[in-house]
Parts: C-alpha cells; structure tokens; sequence
C-alpha cells in the first residue's frame, strides 16, 4: 500500500474562494487548491485571514493536499514590505506555495518556501521558463495562449521545473499580465486584483471609413476554456499540474467541475501508472456535467492551434445547452418544442432576440406542453436553450461526496496481550496494545467475523478499511463496545501519525546575476516599485520603464495584445484575402471611448491600442 512514483505524479489544483469551497474542492478530490491572501492578490474580492487559510491547511494536512496562496498582484513601494511579512507568516502555518508575480519580493529574504510565477508573469518562452528555473521557482503557471508544441518545447529547456497550466473556467482574452485595458479607461489595474472586465463588455468594430463591421457585440468576450479532451496530450508535454480557474465560482461549479476532471484525470494515471500526489478516493454517486454549471460554451483555445468560433460574442452570460425549436406557440400560454426534451418546473431558459439574450423561468410541463411565467417574444421557430437545469442542481446539491483513505488493519497477538495494527496507502502505520480478560470465543467463527465487522466501520472518519487480517492461536471474544473503542484509538493514532509525517514544501530562491532574456524592458515589463527595478538591474537589465499603474498616460499605447484575432473570426484573415487601404480597424465601446484594432500577421497577434481619452468606467 504505497504512493510510489510521487516524482512523476499529477496534480488536480481547483480554486477556493474560502475556507468552505477549498474544503468542498479537496473532499471531492482536488490534491491541491489555491487561495488568496488577505491582500494582494489578483481577485481583490476574495481576501482570506491567516486564521481561514491556516483552517484549510489543517484539513487539507489529512489527504497530503497542498494549499497554495495568491500575493501576485503588482506592488508599490510602500506595499512590498508587508507582502514579504504576510509571505512569513504563511510560511509559519504551513503553506505549501506562494504564487507571486512583483519580482520585487525576491529582493527581501524570503523563508524555504516553494514560490510559484503567476501566469501575470508571462512566461511565454523556453528562455524565460529556463531563467525562472535557474533562479530556483518551483514552478511556472503557464499562459492559457500555449499550444502544446509551446509547451513541449518550454518543458525541455526547463526539465527541473514544475508546469502549471489552465484547463478549465474563464478565459481572459488578452496574454496574462499584459492588459491594461480596465487600467486606461477606468484606473483599475489587473495587474492590482481589481480589473473591470471590459473584455465582457458591448463594442462596435468599423474600419477606418467608419464603415460597421459588427454592431453592438461582445467581442472581445471569449468562451471558457475545456480542456478535458487534451490531459493526457498535456502530461506527454510536461504538465505536472492542472489547474481549473474560479475563485469567484459557487458551491455548484466546485461540486460538479472537481469530480469531472478527478475521474478522466485518474483514467489517465492508471493507464501511464502514474499517481497524484495527495491521497485518498472520492466517492460521489452522481455523473458530473460541465454544461450544467456557469459557462460561456466551451473552447480548448489554441491548444492544438489557431480556432475559429471561439468568442461569446452574443453575450457574457451562460447560455446554456440547446433544448431545442419552438414548434407552436400557443395563446401566449404554453409552447411545443421540436422534440421530445423535458423540462422541470425551475428551469430556466433563455433565446435571443434581435441579437439580446432574453429569458424565462419554467413553471410547469404537462405532457408536451411547457408553461413558462412569461410568453414575451416566446414564438414559434425560436431556438430555446436551458441555462438552469433546476433538477440536475437540486440533485448536485443534495449529493453527499466523501473523500476515504485506504487502510489495512491487523490483529496480532503478543505474549502478554494483543496489537492492533493500521498501515495506509502511505505506510503510515500505528499500532495499539491491549490486554483482555474476555474468555476464549466458543464460537470461533462468529467471533472473528463480528471483531472484522466492527474494525471495518469506519464511519464519519477520513479512513476506508478495505482489509482486517487476525492472525491468532485461538480466537477471543471481544464485545462490540470495547472493538469500538479499540478501533476510535487506533484510527485517532493514524490519523496523528499522517500529520505528522505529510512531506514538508520547501524551496529557495536563489541570489543570483543571471542574465535576464533581454536588456530592455518597456511598460510591460510591470515594473512599479524600485525592488522590482533593483532585480532586473542585477539580471542584466539597463533600461526599464515604469508600469501604467504610477501613472503612466496610456493614450496611443498598446493595452492589450491577444492571439485572439477578430479579423480571423469574421473570415477576413489578412493572410487569406487581398484588401487595400488601412487594414486596422477601430473599437468602440458604448461611451464612446475608442481602440484601433492592429493586426500583425507576422506573429499571428492582435494589438489593440487606446486612441483616446476615456470616461471612467
């Protein structure tokens, strides 16, 4: 019963918004989970006490669950200070990973502690993935943008390294940690945890003759990622980690996303004998179904290359699975559908309307008739998605998900007594001696089978007894109260004796001069406070300018560079057809604030460039 091969293993790493969803997330089988600090961290809404984060570790210390926690925000000066103190602090408690982005922090003396680049670190390249090895980073949280080539690539320039990679949830549009969209038109900065999200929001795209190429969309809103079809093309390509994205997401998302991926996850070790490296088995007894909880539709991006159809361009919100057509509608009563689809009283529904997404709640189904609460702009020939699936919620909710620890146990006898033994799947194994003055079984057969009945009940404990051996000259009797109380010792020793030896994280960045991957670095560089600046100096960097967010004028800058190109999505790739003129085109959002769209063929990248002043946000 070992973990063997703990070197090449796999991990499942979801979000914790709180203590109470990263608790959710390990039960059902996450081997890690990341969470955000008090402050600093790159979802500014959801900040957890050392107290909350040291809760989380204590629980997940049991299944050899990791707990990393987010400061990887950009800092100021003033700020960096507290950074590296909370950084200590979360060492003291036992944290397995700090995921940083401001190399600022690396200028102080940091604890042994495994540091993580953030994906805001843009490590993008073999040559950036090896200068973060080489510095001693546990391990690079790669760019969503990757394909798997990229990847491979990465993994062998930088074999000592752990990669971390995205596979499930929102996708931002723009390359990580280069956007500063929200920061040019509204003052809220990513890079700083309070990003506005203008890439969910309504635009109109025209060519420099103003002539309309699309009107009122979301077009800089992407499909969430799913990468579920690509795991075992991503641990060939050097993937030792993969991470679900959601922070913000509910107890649904967690309940239903996490047990997905665990079991296509644990399809795959089993086949490459391969393992996690947390312990235990989830057991759940509902079919997870990733079109059930939040999402824009999926996309697996650009993992095996360039896509088409991968924007939510009609709207930000979930549109759900595709029920089926309108075939009558009645009396602005009820409606028929095209097929044989049922649908539950709760069930919400929605279409679109002259390109607006429009909705309603189902009350109820009488055989083929549907009664929605409204009939507004309900007709026939409307195609009808459901985006809230009331039964299937209903019933995620209600689940019970336990997560169980394999164990053996064993009954010995000693020349003055009894042991009882317990090994795990880690070979963690505690033993307990006793004394009896219960006479001999008469019934040997019966008393070994209720003693193996009672050792086996492990109840509300994180343990699964699959096996009890007894190994006697001659069989006792023991009562069911006293095997109870034996077994409650035996299994609170165990669990004491797992604690205490969970292998310990550690870590060290090393200081150094290496030379960083160029001599230069602009705006993008994120550079805002003068220990960031001071590290690059000592790698080899001799001009660095300053980040936007010291107040940097953004006006005929870049504020976003993507490897999504609109151009491409309206077939109008500048590769694939002859145009003459201006081939940039102008992004306009509903106040008026104005983008030029520039499209560099040469790399395959989308500019998008601020043209002028803005209003806020």
């Amino acid at each position: 019963m070992n973990n063997e091969n703990k070197e090449t293993s796999i991990e499942l790493l979801a979000p914790a918004k709180n203590y109470q969803m990263g608790k959710l997330a390990i039960t059902c089988g996450a081997d890690a989970v990341y969470i955000g600090s008090e402050k600093f961290g790159a979802r500014a809404k959801v900040g957890n006490s050392i107290e909350d984060i040291e809760k989380l570790i204590d629980f997940a210390k049991q299944y050899y669950a990791k707990v990393y926690v987010t400061i990887n925000t950009l800092l100021f000066d003033d700020e960096i200070e507290d950074a590296v103190k909370m950084i200590h602090q979360l060492n003291k408690i036992g944290v397995d990973g700090i995921i940083i982005q401001d190399m600022g922090i690396l200028e102080y003396e940091l604890p042994s502690i495994p540091i993580i680049a953030s994906t805001q670190c843009f490590c993008n390249t073999p040559e950036k993935a090896k200068f973060f090895q080489d510095l001693g980073f546990k391990r690079i949280i790669l760019p969503r943008e990757l394909n798997l080539l990229q990847i491979n690539e990465i993994h062998k320039a930088a074999p000592k390294i752990e990669l971390e990679f995205f596979i499930h949830g929102s996708l931002c549009v723009s390359y990580s940690g280069q956007c500063y969209m929200s920061y040019s038109i509204g003052g809220r900065s990513g890079n700083r945890g309070v990003c506005a999200q203008p890439c969910r929001k309504i635009y109109t795209v025209t060519d420099f003759d103003d002539n309309i190429i699309e009107k009122n969309k979301h077009i800089l809103s992407l499909k969430d990622l799913n990468n579920s079809k690509h795991l075992e093309e991503l641990i060939n390509s050097g993937i030792s980690s993969f991470k679900i994205e959601g922070r913000l997401k509910d107890e649904s998302y967690i309940k239903n996303i996490v047990p997905f991926y665990r079991q296509k996850i644990d399809e795959i070790l089993l086949e490459k004998n391969l393992t996690t490296n947390s312990s235990g088995k989830t057991y759940f007894a509902f079919s997870s179904d990733p079109d059930k909880t939040f999402n824009r539709n999926f996309t697996d991006y650009f993992i095996t290359g360039k896509q088409h159809n991968i924007t939510s361009i009609h709207t930000p919100k979930m549109q759900g699975e595709y029920v089926g057509k309108i075939q009558k509608a009645i009396k602005q009563v009820f409606f028929l559908l095209d097929n044989e689809t049922k649908l539950s009283s709760g069930d919400g529904i929605c279409f679109f309307i002259n390109g607006k997404l429009q909705g309603a709640n189902i009350n109820k189904m009488v055989g083929e008739k549907i009664y929605p609460n409204s009939m507004n702009n309900i007709k026939a020939g409307l195609e009808i998605y459901r985006n809230h699936d009331h039964e299937y919620l209903k019933k995620l909710k209600s689940q019970k998900i336990a997560r169980k620890i394999e164990i053996e146990i064993a009954l010995t006898e000693l020349k003055n007594g009894f042991r009882l033994i317990a090994i795990d799947e880690d070979n963690n194994q505690v033993k307990y001696d006793f004394q009896s003055e219960n006479e001999f079984a008469e019934n040997s057969e019966m008393a070994k089978k209720n003693i193996i009945k009672n050792l086996q009940k492990t109840g509300n404990t994180i343990f699964n007894c699959k096996n009890v051996t007894i190994n006697l000259k001659k069989m006792i009797f023991l009562k069911k109260s006293q095997i109870n109380e034996l077994r409650r010792e035996l299994l609170n020793r165990l669990q004491e004796k797992r604690i205490k030896n969970k292998p310990v994280s550690e870590g060290k960045i090393l200081l150094s001069n290496i030379k960083y991957v160029t001599d230069k670095l602009d705006y993008t560089g994120n550079v805002i406070n003068e220990k960031a600046a001071q590290f690059y100096r000592r790698h080899g960097v001799k001009e660095i300018e300053s980040g936007p967010e010291t107040g940097l004028d953004m006006t005929g800058k870049k504020v976003m560079t993507t490897k999504y190109c609109f151009r491409e999505e309206k077939d109008q790739c500048l590769k694939k057809i002859s145009h003459s003129g201006n081939p940039d085109w102008k992004l306009i959002d509903e106040k008026g604030n104005q983008f030029r769209l520039k499209f560099r063929c040469d790399v395959c990248e989308m500019d998008i460039i601020k043209e002028n002043h803005s209003e806020l946000l």
